[in-house]
């Protein structure tokens, strides 16, 4: 065995260094690599249980054994040292700490700000435009179904605002009696503005008092002999009663979650229960990357830091277990929302319920991960017999070509490994430069643009799967041969007679030799798993791109016509199609429109 390149690290030593304020601790390897970050109270009492202890559990010793050196950082309390912690995690992403490896941006309801008709709309992503976010909530689902909920009890428009803008009669959505019809001003900029504030009162979980206006705002149409209105204020305060009725959930708060972790296999399952305004919004399963030295509590207490820190917090957690620095945590919560946050662990009655609830959530979650690992992992140990590997694949990558008729060409890649889709390592490559529809040469500049960084020191696969026959597959051997990149095995998937499932020939590109193995194999179960999730991926691509294009107005091909221009002559005429029937006069009475640009557009739109 060849010698330690570093001499091996004095934790003893480091310990009789520290002090007992709070602050933030970071182990690194040889290579300088981030292995650990922890928090403490009492970095001396934490960071000496690494090192005082005569025994550790082997996993801890593991990676305490290559740890080459380590930092801390002093924190004026433990609140900031749970912040800096989290931040440290999220951002450098070390091996050994909990990660939450669903991050996905979850969807919100957006409601616009700034115009006298505002909008409500499905929200996903960055927090860019001007207006007010609700949510996050579970699912996409949840979202729909408020929205929906949305359009009946308020008429709030959910339209697109290029939509909105060119109508001139109401759509069918105000016909069935789900929108006011602000487009064509049916209604005043006031009373829709009301509409508004009782649907942002709604969101943000007051509709005990949306119900109190509204009633009295009944009882004054009622009294000014407005009869028709007070009809519609009942009929809106009565379906806000029984929505009520329907989901109002007995025992839960006006914002609580109820949060329940369980671990077994390596594998953590941390299950959530949200409920809102005393409505419950359903639940969702997260499975973050275990650290080295997790109890149940830690894994809690660390989901809770890194989820809620960036996005808003519910006044009540519920967690299944004591948290050991529950107050901590709470008050660092609070300060970030602006409001008192309780985390408790101990309760009763219909809470109680809840808890088990989560559990329950939590369990079945954890068992179907597990049954599906364990079908996974049939699944490699077959590939790796039928493919005569050393041992089973740790990274398989599968590459698809998408388009029509050699429009709007898209290459994906997909990327699984033994946990399953590795979706965070997905690419797409938007295809240019070659012959339309020749699959041949999108599939070489897809390659090449892929395997340049590995060349480059990038992480490689060790199975490349080609969807595709023999000349796929000769793409892919002259790219790798072409880079100099060897050891790769290279597989071919071919569609089988009829291209019916479970019979197709893989090709292995190294001798030529096609394989059949057949419906009843597990590793073609997974070469096919694989395969269709290359081609979804490569299909929603190439559709996004095609919409993209689709579009895409011929206004912006005309020079000296930016954006408001644009918008003016939309505007203007109703739409493209008006635009592109109106002659060079009628182009120069809009504002911004000289006559040279006027003939230039008409020249653009009229080849």
């Amino acid at each position: 065995m060849e010698p330690a390149s570093h001499p091996p690290f004095d934790g003893k030593a480091f310990v009789r260094t520290l002090t007992t304020s709070a602050g933030v601790y970071r182990y690194f390897d040889a290579d300088n690599e981030l292995l650990y970050v922890g928090k403490a109270a009492n970095l001396k009492k934490r960071v000496g249980n690494y090192f005082l202890k005569p025994r550790m559990e082997p996993r801890i010793a593991a990676m305490v054994s290559q740890i080459a050196h380590a930092e801390v950082t002093l924190t004026r309390t433990a609140g900031e040292a749970l912040l800096l912690e989290s931040q440290l995690i999220k951002s450098l992403k070390p091996r050994y700490n909990i990660m939450l490896r669903d991050d996905k941006s979850y969807p919100y309801i957006y409601l616009s700000a700034g115009e006298d008709y505002p909008r409500l709309a499905f929200h996903r992503g960055g927090k860019t435009g001007q207006g007010k976010y609700f949510g996050p909530y579970p699912s996409t689902f949840a979202v729909r179904e408020s929205l929906n909920l949305m359009q009946k009890l308020f008429h709030v428009r959910q339209c697109e605002d290029s939509y909105f803008r060119n109508r001139s009669r109401p759509c069918l959505q105000h016909q069935i009696g789900r929108c006011s019809a602000p487009c064509v001003k049916l209604i005043s900029v006031d009373d829709y503005q009301v509409d508004v504030r009782h649907a942002q009162m709604f969101l943000e979980g007051r509709s005990s008092t949306v119900i109190d206006e509204l009633a009295g705002s009944m009882e004054k149409a009622a009294t000014e002999l407005k009869f028709e209105r007070a009809a519609q204020l009942r009929d809106q305060v009565a379906a806000l009663r029984r929505l009520h009725a329907q989901h109002f959930v007995q025992g839960a708060s006006a914002d609580m979650d109820v949060i329940a972790c369980r671990v077994e296999g390596g594998i953590a399952c941390v299950s959530v229960l949200f409920f809102r305004d005393g409505v419950s919004l359903g639940s969702r399963d997260f499975f973050p990357r275990l650290p080295i030295d997790a109890t149940t509590a830690d894994i809690i207490e660390q989901f809770i830091a890194q989820y809620y820190l960036e996005r808003q917090v519910p006044r009540e957690l519920i967690v299944d277990v004591a948290l050991e620095d529950a107050d901590t945590l709470a008050q660092v919560l609070a300060e970030h929302a602006g409001h008192g946050v309780a985390i408790k662990s101990s309760v009763r009655g219909e809470r109680a319920r809840f808890v088990e609830m989560a559990e329950r959530n939590a369990v079945a979650a954890l068992t179907s991960r597990l049954a599906s690992r364990q079908t996974l992992g049939v699944r490699f140990d077959d590939l790796q017999k039928l493919l005569g590997l050393d041992a089973p694949p740790r990274r398989i990558e599968c590459f698809d070509i998408s388009h029509t008729m050699g429009e709007a060409t898209v290459a994906s890649c997909v990327v699984f490994g033994p946990e399953g889709a590795e979706k965070s390592h997905y690419r797409r490559f938007n295809i240019t430069g070659i012959t339309p529809g020749d699959d041949y040469a999108a599939m070489h500049q897809a390659l090449t643009r892929r395997f340049r960084k590995v060349v480059e020191g990038g992480v490689r696969p060790d199975i490349l799967l080609i969807d595709g026959g023999a000349g796929q597959v000769a793409q892919a051997m002259q790219v790798l041969a072409s880079l100099d990149v060897r050891d790769i095995r290279v597989v071919g998937v071919a569609k089988g007679p009829g291209r019916r499932a479970g019979e197709e020939t893989l090709i292995l590109a190294e001798s030529g030799r096609e394989l059949h193995p057949g419906p009843a194999s597990p590793a073609l179960h997974l070469v096919a798993a694989v395969r269709d999730e290359a081609h979804r991926f490569a299909i929603t691509g190439h559709r996004k791109r095609r919409e993209a294009a689709r579009e895409r107005s011929t206004l912006e091909d005309v020079p000296g016509v930016g954006a408001r221009r644009r918008s003016a002559l939309l505007k203007a005429f109703g739409g493209l199609s008006g635009v592109e029937a109106a002659g060079v006069e009628e182009l120069t009475q809009v504002k911004g429109i000289d006559r040279s640009l006027a003939e230039r557009i008409y020249a653009i739109l009229h080849p």
